[in-house]
């Protein structure tokens, strides 16, 4: 049976063909080069195997204008995401001319002849795209890293991305719809999925693709996700173990997806039924949140529950891809099964939030039940979540200089030494020494050494260690840019809160004397602004408490979320 056409009539395919490979590539050589973010890499290689379709390259300034005020391309074609290529302008990017894009290891990729160069505008993308400014949101605050320029014009893509992991899993879509097509069913129920699945998921996937004869694309993201998701290893691991032992054979087909999400809420959704039409899917399982990116600085949700589910369903008949709810199911212990929550009569249930999955069981070592997850999927993620004693946190002071940070943090240290944790300490001041030699204190050199410092703790918390930060780090954006380079609770903000003219009274080095004297510009809390924590999981008082009482508040705090354990308890568990 026919499954649904690409988007658009066809599948934009821009890959050079093999016999001018070669011809290409000499070519490429001689043409100045522009390296692409990982993001912008994950965008290329759809353009070029028409996940993206109809687009045939970065988005001209007529087609980005549009998708910003209607959700259409200039042509009146529903597309709800913008999809350009910013950079920093160079001397050799000049209209007509060529550029070789490149990996961060230089491998060659495309070839782009420079048809469009034109500015941008941050906050009105954000505003207009994302529905909110709010550097809460991951997309927002990487925003302000991207280039000011965006480049559109032809490409021709002489090599995608090369991976070394699931070979097997990895498909173009023309290769996902041929296998489709080979299952005999015209329909295709896609489930997009960026943690692992649980048996609430198994159940709600298998009726989805019953109800309406088909066949479910589990199509796991595996290119960008939200900072701190499980990583795309141990998923795809559970979702070989489900699709191979629980699912009939001919009623699944698992590929993975290198899409760079911008967990964009309601116009993801759209995009996202987008890609998946260009797969061969004509129904999208969107769930309660869909593609979210949480809560703003503030605490409140970006997006309401449904935003996602409503809009797509909105535009469904123009898409062509069916909007298919996840429904809330129950299980019930007496009967053996799951029930749709709305459906119950009284009958006794079972259920494990997601806040228990990771603090109940997966950080206090507990093995997930064989009714919420099997066993297989349970082990995996037994084996890649330690239980929280040994999960890796960052303990991120911010404040003045002469606040007070490095003193308490030292002090800090000692203690959590105490309950046998392996802790690095990344200060300021001697990161500045030893890995951000070179960076004066412009408002870009001080973000790019709180990345740098942001970015070897989040390496230490990765593998299992305590990272103690102590720097003054002024900007909201930029700590929150750090802060989503973790995991969700793996990264704990002190704001020391010490008054300017007491810091003054502290600077022993006169640093503070010779900013008022105008002897050094733009000094943090003289001509340049400290901007306060508005939510900073502890709030240190160095006035009216010593720095041993601070620290002992921030053990307290790690004792509380059991990131250490006392003795006893750790004897008992083991």
């Amino acid at each position: 049976m026919q499954l649904i056409t690409p988007y658009g009539g066809r599948l934009v395919d821009l890959r050079v063909a093999p016999d001018e490979l070669e011809v290409a590539r000499t070519h490429a050589a001689t043409l100045p080069s522009c390296q692409l973010s990982e993001r912008q890499i994950c965008d290329l290689e759809l353009l070029a195997v028409g996940g993206f379709s109809p687009l045939d390259r970065f988005m001209g300034e007529a087609d980005y204008r549009r998708v910003l005020d209607d959700m259409r391309l200039s042509d009146g074609t529903l597309f709800p995401m913008p999809i350009t290529l910013p950079v920093e302008p160079t001397p050799d990017m000049q209209i007509g001319a060529e550029i070789a894009l490149r990996d961060r290891r230089n491998n060659l990729l495309a070839i782009m002849r420079i048809d469009e160069m034109y500015e941008w505008d941050r906050e009105e993308m954000a505003r207009k795209a994302f529905g909110t400014t709010d550097a809460a949101h991951p997309i927002v605050a990487e925003m302000a890293r991207w280039g000011r320029v965006n480049l559109s014009g032809a490409l021709r893509v002489l090599q995608t991305p090369q991976y070394f992991d699931f070979l097997d899993l990895r498909r173009t879509p023309a290769e996902t719809r041929a296998l489709l097509e080979a299952s005999g069913r015209a329909n295709v129920v896609a489930f997009q999925t960026r943690n692992p699945m649980h048996r609430v998921h198994e159940e709600l996937t298998k009726r989805a693709a019953s109800a309406v004869d088909g066949v479910l694309l589990l199509h796991p993201v595996v290119g960008m996700t939200k900072p701190g998701d499980v990583d795309h290893y141990t998923r795809v691991r559970t979702y070989k173990a489900l699709a191979e032992k629980y699912y009939e054979p001919d009623r699944i087909v698992l590929s993975l997806l290198p899409l760079a999400m911008r967990m964009g809420g309601p116009r993801e959704a759209l995009w996202h039924a987008i890609i998946r039409r260009n797969y061969g899917a004509n129904h999208l399982i969107v769930g309660r949140d869909h593609a979210g990116p949480g809560n703003d600085s503030h605490g409140q949700p970006i997006y309401g529950p449904y935003d996602a589910q409503e809009l797509l369903r909105e535009h469904e008949a123009e898409l062509g891809v069916k909007m298919v709810p996840f429904k809330m199911l129950s299980y019930l212990p007496d009967e053996g099964r799951y029930e749709e929550s709305d459906r119950l009569n009284g009958q006794r249930t079972l259920n494990i939030s997601g806040t228990q999955v990771r603090d109940e069981y997966l950080a206090a070592g507990r093995l997930l039940p064989d009714w919420f997850s099997r066993p297989e999927v349970a082990s995996i993620l037994a084996e890649a979540h330690p239980p929280r004693h040994r999960q890796g946190v960052c303990i991120w002071f911010t404040g003045l200089s002469g606040s007070g940070k490095s003193t308490t943090a030292e002090l800090l240290i000692t203690l959590i030494l105490e309950y046998g944790r392996q802790v690095t300490m990344l200060d300021g001041d001697v990161v500045r020494t030893h890995l951000s030699k070179g960076l004066g204190f412009s408002k870009e050199d001080r973000d790019t050494n709180i990345r740098r410092i942001g970015f070897v703790a989040a390496e230490v918390v990765r593998h299992g260690g305590v990272a103690v930060c102590a720097a003054v780090s002024p900007y909201t954006a930029t700590r929150n840019e750090v802060r989503g380079m973790m995991r969700d609770g793996a990264f704990v903000e002190v704001f020391v809160d010490t008054p300017l003219e007491v810091c003054e009274e502290r600077d022993i080095k006169g640093m503070y004397a010779k900013a008022r004297r105008g002897e050094i510009k733009g000094f943090t809390g003289i001509d340049d602004p400290y901007e306060a924590p508005p939510n900073a999981e502890i709030v240190l008082d160095t006035v009216r408490c010593t720095p041993r009482q601070n620290a002992e508040r921030i053990v307290k705090l790690l004792l509380e979320r059991g990131l250490l354990i006392e003795a006893r308890a750790l004897t008992a568990i083991t």
